[in-house]
């Protein structure tokens, strides 16, 4: 089996050709904010994207009839549960109308324009709005609203099932604690293959490099008070947050500099307050796990720092096995969901 997978971020377009589940081609194509600068809002850069991803396939030799599937990345979709979704007109519509504007909104916009005349399927895998939380997970305290589930689910069911085929038994034989630790920081709990409980990366949990995580709900009200409008509220939490607001670096290497290499108190105890406040996130999870946990998954960029590392286990090495892969592999999660409808391992799911 031949799949093209596309996965668009806000500033570049990851492209790769996987022959089952190997890959024989590759390429990031990077966009400045020069070349972004013409389009007033994401949508609007399709045409630009899909021309650079033709150009790219055809230099490399990369016809689209001779593949079996095109697997993208899912953007900001109505909550739906974990799995591979076939991308057809409806998926087609709500990304061009997704109530959230991001990047990733383009993967399935992308594959549909791409697959469409090559008369080909094409699939998105694992969006960040998979919700497979139960009723009692979803109250919040406060009538009326209700928590929401976005997470990592690409690179968390990923590495899940790596965990998994790690330990010798299947993603939906296991109970297990993972975290994405890269820009933003997400945990959840898994049991038996589905995600029931999450730390909402907008909302909750662990602070990150510029995110903020949770935040004392007074603290929260006197800023939304103080004279700011929503929208810079908002960028100032989702974007201006985090270890950026303490520190002024947006690089977990600069810190581990700071904090061991300068000696840098401050830095040195904003670098051990993430690593508390992430095995704090961790416990909580355990505990909704009945404690009966097989692995605890550190995964994303920060997962690189062995520092990091170290000190998670500190605190919670005795629940379970801490179990570690540094970076990601979206792009091999997204063939591997393609790859498991057409291999008939699970039917393809409709949005």
């Amino acid at each position: 089996m031949k799949i093209l997978v596309i996965n668009p971020g806000s500033t570049s377009t990851k492209l790769a050709v996987f022959v089952e589940e190997a890959s024989v081609f590759s390429q990031t194509i990077h966009h400045s904010p020069e070349d972004l600068a013409p389009f007033p809002c994401v949508l609007d850069q399709l045409p630009y994207r899909l021309d650079l991803v033709k150009k790219a396939l055809a230099q490399a030799g990369c016809r689209l009839e001779e593949l079996d599937a095109i697997s993208a990345r899912g953007g900001f979709t109505k909550p739906v549960e974990a799995g591979t979704y076939r991308i057809d007109q409806t998926v087609a519509h709500a990304m061009a109308h997704a109530y959230r504007e991001h990047a990733a909104n383009l993967g399935s916009l992308l594959a549909w324009e791409l697959a469409r005349p090559a008369d080909i399927p094409a699939f998105f895998v694992d969006p960040v709005s998979v919700d497979e939380l139960s009723d009692v997970a979803r109250i919040t305290g406060l009538m009326g609203g209700e928590r929401i589930s976005f997470f990592h689910a690409l690179n968390h069911r990923g590495m899940a099932r790596r965990a998994a085929a790690q330990l010798g038994k299947t993603y939906e034989n296991c109970n297990l604690v993972v975290c994405h630790l890269g820009g933003g920081v997400t945990s959840a709990a898994h049991q038996k293959g589905r995600a029931i409980e999450i730390v909402n990366i907008f909302d909750e949990g662990c602070f990150s490099m510029d995110r903020a995580g949770g935040l004392p709900v007074h603290q929260v009200v006197e800023l939304c008070f103080s004279g700011k409008a929503k929208a810079q509220v908002l960028h100032q939490l989702e974007t201006n947050s985090g270890i950026v607001s303490y520190l002024g670096v947006r690089d977990f290497r600069q810190v581990e500099i700071l904090a061991f290499d300068q000696n840098d108190s401050q830095a040195r105890l904003i670098f051990e307050a993430l690593a508390y406040q992430l095995s704090r996130d961790i416990g909580s999870l355990a505990a909704v796990l009945k404690f009966q946990v097989d692995a605890i998954v550190l995964t994303g960029g920060m997962a690189h720092s062995q520092r990091l590392v170290s000190a998670v286990e500190r605190y919670v090495g005795s629940l379970a096995p801490v179990l570690v892969f540094p970076g990601e592999s979206e792009m091999l999660s997204l063939a591997q969901g393609a790859l498991r409808v057409l291999r008939g391992e699970e039917p393809a799911k409709t949005f």
